[in-house]
């Protein structure tokens, strides 16, 4: 229960009103021609609601013109009188009233809008200040300036990450093999259902779509070609890349971080352990050297996918379409998806390990930087396929 007290100077001011009261929390109605006077004081908290509660139900409005609800006597006020003060404003309004709220000390402004605004609207004069442009260009300002600096951020990781594995490889007996290879199982042997039935579906539809198109010219037997090149080059390791961002890389994520909620990962550092050697470098590991088999797979899911399709729709046998795609794929072509498995490894694994550190100790942060994890990786694996793409073009793979 949120409670706010007035200062000492005022409320010396207003022992007069309360003695004269008689009670912790009053309510006063007089009358200035066809004006309604509502005159509240005291505490108005949750002790004093029921009575404060029946005393404002009596009000008999009728013949006024407009309504004051004057708060200038209010000592203390909590949540359930906050409420009053908002319930008495609505109904009276709801009467056919004309009603202001005055004279509320500045102390106690937060807690009526916080209530107000959990109860729906806003009281007369607590109006939200208009929206300008100039408060966008601030927003876009202060998003800018906070992704620049969690950019930093998440490369002076990378670079802590990058220390602590040399000094792994120079020490090997410091690798932890078994939670490697438990993440191994983990991202690469759990994921194969998934990976490998998505992928034969995008063959199946890549090759359906490629044929129907191509037919139009005569050229059906080029779909084979368009179906190689771009599940081997692109297709295969970018769709593995991003299933394992949203499947292993959240659970990176969640992990670590209920590990920080749980002060965990506190207590590893306290028994001097590092953090980063513990829970990071097994999962990057076993993300690096999972992802290119897995990647691998997907391009045979997905080219059985595409061969069985053509077969179906264009009636080319599982030698013929061999034989075409054989003659189609450049010497790169399976070698260049593969390359960028182990980068897209790297990102995953870093980006769900960074955010996972990053998270406080509370279950709502699990969840936000679960996702924003999930969404950083993705955007850096495409961000890095584009990368790749422009290398390999300028180096003519």
């Amino acid at each position: 229960m949120l409670e706010f007290a007035a200062s000492e100077r005022q409320r010396e001011g207003r022992g007069a009103s309360a003695e004269m009261a008689g009670v912790a929390g009053w309510v006063r109605t007089s009358w200035e021609n066809d004006r309604l006077i509502v005159a509240a004081g005291g505490s108005w908290v949750v002790a004093t609601a029921s009575e404060l509660d029946r005393r404002l139900r009596a009000l008999d409005p009728a013949g006024a013109r407009s309504i004051v609800i004057d708060l200038a006597a209010l000592d203390a006020l909590d949540t359930a009188g906050a409420w009053l003060v908002l319930r008495t404003q609505r109904q009276l309004v709801a009467g056919g009233q004309a009603v202001a709220v005055e004279n509320l000390e500045a102390s106690l402004r937060p807690l009526l809008q916080q209530v107000a605004q959990t109860d729906g609207g806003l009281l007369p004069g607590m109006h939200p200040p208009p929206y300008r442009f100039g408060d966008l260009l601030a927003r876009i300002g202060r998003i800018t300036v906070a992704q620049i600096s969690r950019g930093a951020e998440l490369l002076g990781f990378i670079g802590l990450v990058f220390i602590t594995t040399l000094r792994t490889i120079r020490h090997p007996g410091r690798l932890r093999v078994t939670a490697l290879f438990h993440h191994m199982e983990q991202t690469g042997v759990n994921s194969l259902p998934v990976v490998g039935l998505l992928s034969f579906l995008i063959g199946v539809v890549f090759a359906f779509q490629g044929s129907d198109q191509l037919r139009r010219f005569g050229a059906e037997i080029y779909t084979i070609n368009l179906l190689g090149i771009s599940i081997l080059r692109e297709l295969g390791v970018l769709l593995t890349a991003i299933i394992l961002a949203g499947r292993s890389g959240s659970a990176f994520t969640a992990q670590i971080g209920t590990m920080k909620v749980n002060e965990e990962v506190d207590a590893m550092e306290v028994l001097g352990l590092d953090p980063i050697e513990v829970l990071v470098l097994p999962r990057l590991f076993a993300m690096m050297l999972t992802l290119p088999l897995v990647a691998f797979f997907a391009n045979l899911m997905g080219l059985l996918g595409g061969a069985i399709m053509v077969w179906v729709s264009l009636d080319v046998s599982i030698p013929g379409f061999l034989r075409q795609l054989r003659s189609a794929l450049s010497d790169w072509a399976f070698w260049v998806g593969i390359l960028k498995a182990p980068a897209f490894a790297a990102i995953i694994a870093v980006t769900g390990c960074y955010e996972g550190l990053r998270v406080s100790r509370s279950a709502e942060s699990v969840g936000l930087l679960t996702t924003r994890s999930v969404v950083e990786s993705i955007f850096l694996i495409i961000l890095a396929d584009a990368v790749f793409s422009v290398i390999f073009s300028y180096l003519n793979i």
